[in-house]
Formats: C-alpha cells, structure tokens, sequence
C-alpha cells in the first residue's frame, strides 16, 4: 500500500501534464503552439537517438541527414508535380509519411553494415558522410528537393480531414481549430507513440542487448548476442526515429529547405540527449524541449531581455545566445550530474521517497502507541 501511496504524486503529475496539453490549444496563442509543434518533432527524433547513443553506446552525427530524408520523402511521395520546378508522386499523405519513414530505415539498414563494424568516435567521423552527402544532394536534386529555396510541405489529410488546413470548419469552446491546433494534437499522438515504442524496446529483450552491446561487446557475445545484429538494428530504428520527427518538422515549417538540416542540427540532437540525460526517453523529451525553445523563447522576448540583441545587428542574437547557454549546460551535466535532467529527477524522487513516513501499521504485529518495538 505504501509504494502505491507513493506513486500517487508521479501519476498525478504526469495526468495534469497531460490535461494542460490536451487544453493548451484552448488557451495558447499560435506562437507558443508553433514553437510547440518544432519541439515536440525534435523530442521524436531525440528520443531515436538515445535509443542508438545512450541504449546502444553508438556515437552518431548522421541523425539531421535522416531527419532530412523524412522530410523531404514525405514531400516528394505526397506532393505532386509543379510548372517544370519539382516533381511529386501525389500519393495519400498517410502512405506518404509511411513510405518517408520507410525510406529513412532502408537507408539507415544500406549504412548498418558500417554502423555495426564501428563504434565510439569512428562511428561519429563516418557518419559524418552522410551529412554531407546529403546536403550535396539536396542542394542539387532540385527536381526532387527545390534546391536551396526548398518546396512546400503537402497538406495532411486522413478522411477527408485536414490537419493543415481550415477544412472542414471546426469550432471547440468558441476558439477556431486552424492548422496550428490540428497539428498540436497529431503531433501529439505521434509522440506518446514514439515515446510508448521506445520505453518497449528499452525494456524488452532488444533493450537489454543494447546495453549489454554498450557496456561491453565480449561479454555480451560470451552471452549469445549477436553484437553487430544487435547494432545495426539499434541504427536502424534510431534513423525511421528520425524520419518521423522529419515528417512531423516539415508539417510544422510548413515548407522545407536544405539549411536546416545542417550538421548543426545533428550537434543540436546529441545535446538534447546529453542534457535530457543518456538512455532514458522523458529525458530525451526534456533535453528538446530545452535546446529547441530555448532559441524561441528568446527571438520573442529580444527587445524587452538586455544581452539578446536583434537578428543582424552585429550582437549576440537569441540564436546565438542559445546555443551558449545549451553549451553550457552540456558542460555542467558531463561535470555535475552526468546522467543529465533524468538523473536528478531519479535523485529527487528517491530523497522524496526516504523522507515520506510510513503508513502507521494495522493488526496484531502492530506496536502499542508510546511503546518501541525492541529489535530482536
């Protein structure tokens, strides 16, 4: 009964999390849901690569060319083809975000057999490649990609309803639900289902190979693992992580462009793991929270905050700032708290824990008040 006691304020919390959520397009105006929808997209990538970096122990940068190639391959199945610029296949955007994720895990599974021969740093170098390779592509697959101004995203519809859209024309509580409000709770759902498959996979026999592969190769084949099945699945699943989070970033941007898919955003990636805490999902979910806002929550408050200076006036800019201050805090967990956010919260709920008084006892083996119990 205590222990059920005890998780009483966790599942509290984690219901209030979810009603504030479910209620926010309700309250919030577009801005705070826009910034939203980005973060939420990063959290489903950043949730793929704690699944390779902090289960598995494999180092990768290559997680912004998959992001790209759910992006883009979602752009191009569903999209359709316009005056002599891009060509699209014009297939159902469900199928088309299936296929797009699809994609980025048959060229996740192409890159496997490098991935399952390398590991740490040299892993980290040879992904790089990707990076580059992809951004070559882009700029010059203009047929496919737009080139460097990009193509717009296809609207999402499933049934005849359009979450990108006004149409049909829905109303809740007086408040208008535009393609900003429809997508919170896609996006959404698309979370608590990566979220849900990840924790799965941690607890289930895939998770403990991976970290068997993590901590030590010869033990874990002294156990009967299959060390590099074992790493090229974890490469796997990390890129279709990402591919997802590709779709949903090129629903929430509305268009996409080769830039942002930089080897910026890859070191962006590895910093919302490091920061959320390595392994572990809420932190992942934490962690992107934290680095994709951040630069948000400043670019809105500039002109009221005294060290974020305009966008090209020569200062620090939010963008700028941001990323100081997410360097930062990369610094402070690697020295101070190394198993980032999630670690402190494991901490602060075990001192919770120990300071909480049991429940007084029932029954016969109870002790009388006023009399201590001797210990035999």
């Amino acid at each position: 009964m205590s222990d059920r006691l005890r998780r009483v304020p966790v599942v509290a919390g984690w219901v209030a999390a979810v009603a504030l959520l479910a209620v926010a397009p309700l309250y919030v105006d577009a801005f705070w849901l826009q910034a939203g929808l980005v973060t939420i997209a990063a959290a489903v990538g950043a949730v793929g690569l704690t699944l390779l970096v902090g289960a598995a122990g494999q180092l990768s940068f290559a997680h912004a060319f998959f992001l790209a190639v759910g992006a883009y391959g979602y752009a191009y199945l569903s999209g359709r083809s316009s005056s002599g610029t891009t060509v699209g296949l014009g297939v159902p955007p469900v199928l088309g975000a299936v296929g797009a994720v699809a994609v980025a895990g048959a060229l996740g599974l192409a890159f496997s057999p490098v991935a399952s021969r390398l590991r740490g740093i040299y892993l980290g170098v040879a992904s790089l490649s990707l990076v580059f390779v992809g951004q070559h592509l882009l700029q010059n697959l203009t047929s496919v990609t737009g080139g460097f101004n990009g193509r717009p995203t296809p609207a999402f519809t499933v049934a005849g309803f359009d979450f990108t859209g006004t149409e049909p024309e829905l109303t809740i509580a007086g408040v208008p639900f535009g393609a900003v409000e429809r997508l919170w709770y896609l996006s959404l759902l698309a979370l608590a289902g990566a979220c849900l498959l990840a924790r799965n996979l941690l607890r289930g026999r895939a998770g403990r190979a991976w970290r068997m592969i993590r901590d030590s190769e010869v033990a874990a084949a002294v156990m009967g693992v299959d060390v590099r099945r074992g790493k090229a699945s974890a490469f796997v699943l990390s890129s279709m992580f990402a591919g997802a989070a590709g779709v949903l970033s090129a629903l929430a941007l509305d268009r996409v462009v080769p830039d942002y898919f930089g080897l910026l955003l890859s070191i962006e990636f590895l910093a919302m793991i490091v920061i959320g805490g390595l392994g572990s999902v809420a932190g992942a979910v934490t962690g992107a929270v934290f680095v994709t806002a951040l630069p948000l929550v400043l670019a809105r408050y500039s002109g009221v905050l005294p060290l974020v200076a305009d966008a090209g006036s020569g200062g620090v800019d939010a963008s700028v700032l941001a990323r100081f201050c997410y360097g930062a805090a990369v610094v402070l967990v690697i020295l101070v708290q190394p198993d980032g956010l999630a670690g402190l919260g494991r901490r602060i709920r075990s001192r919770l824990r120990r300071t909480t008084p049991p429940p007084p006892q029932s029954g016969p083996d109870a002790c009388p008040a006023g009399v201590l119990q001797e210990t035999p």
